[in-house]
């Protein structure tokens, strides 16, 4: 048996200490949303839940009726909760493909072509990554405003799905590494830059792009500062400004707490489901990218 030693005991300690704290916010979320809202106000530090119902997702799924909405302590306020699940969907699923495409596009003329001033061009890409994006809110808006393009999916999306300097870097790092036997046998035999990017580069790339592909997706979910500033429509806000009007519009003076953790769970399902699904290649792929 390996011996015990006290360094062992403190990194188990540590670690331990760290998996609670990641956890129990989680944990509270789904103690709240199994909870009566009456039933919090006598016992909010109750470990368990308080007065166990369903009835909270049942609001935020608007399958209640405001007169079990009101037997349980929730509020008049209405979320429609598959709308905007549908457009969150919508919305990152077109800005993911859009930037892992063109990323990948641009890593590869980085790293793969020779073209005069392409060390010069991508130093300039790589000072993009020191700009905050606060600084680009601004113009991106007056330009979308100038497009027509407020209160849409385009809206949204067009500011940043032709272009991310952090995706670009990280892909063009990998490509760097690739062997170039294969490249240049497809050169010989009569491929073009094109067929070498489609048929031998990006499929090489498998890992890295799906790697991106889940941070993008998972970034653009959350996103909340972006589609505040261009959209006010229920027809194309996302869940997270759909969670925020719903806590806003209660009317009460208490807030229907079970309520907003029930939407929040469900809300939350997709990217946990992602991490399950994939955490393993996620956290494979970029160690690999990183040994390239």
């Amino acid at each position: 048996m390996r011996r015990i030693s006290p360094g062992r005991v403190l990194a188990w300690a540590y670690l331990v200490l760290v998996l609670v704290v990641t956890i129990f916010p989680f944990y509270w979320i789904v103690r709240t949303a199994l909870s009566n809202n009456y039933a919090l106000a006598t016992d909010p530090s109750s470990p368990g839940p308080v007065g166990f119902t369903l009835g909270a997702f049942k609001r935020a799924l608007g399958l209640a009726s405001p007169a079990e909405a009101a037997a349980q302590g929730g509020s008049a306020a209405s979320i429609d909760l598959l709308s905007a699940l549908r457009n969150s969907i919508v919305y990152a699923v077109l800005l993911t493909v859009c930037t892992v495409f063109f990323s990948a596009l641009a890593a590869f003329a980085f790293s793969r072509l020779r073209w005069p001033g392409r060390n010069a061009v991508f130093a300039v890409l790589l000072s993009a990554l020191m700009v905050p994006q606060v600084l680009t809110l601004l113009p991106n808006f007056v330009l979308i405003k100038d497009l027509g393009l407020l209160n849409s999916f385009g809206g949204m999306i067009l500011p940043t799905a032709f272009f991310s300097a952090f995706n670009i870097f990280f892909l063009r790092q990998f490509m760097l590494g690739l062997s170039n036997e294969v490249e240049e046998a497809a050169i010989i035999d009569g491929a073009g830059p094109l067929r070498v990017c489609f048929r031998i580069v990006l499929p090489m790339s498998v890992a890295p792009i799906a790697t991106l592909a889940l941070l993008t997706f998972i970034n653009t979910w959350n996103d909340y500062l972006w589609p505040l500033l261009v959209t006010n429509d229920d027809t194309v806000r996302p869940l997270t400004l759909a969670l925020a009007v719903f806590k806003q519009s209660s009317p009460q003076a208490a807030l229907d707490w079970a309520g907003l953790m029930a939407a929040t769970l469900v809300a939350a399902l997709p990217m946990l489901l992602l991490f399950v699904v994939f955490g393993r290649r996620l956290v494979n792929s970029i160690g690999f990218t990183g040994l390239k």
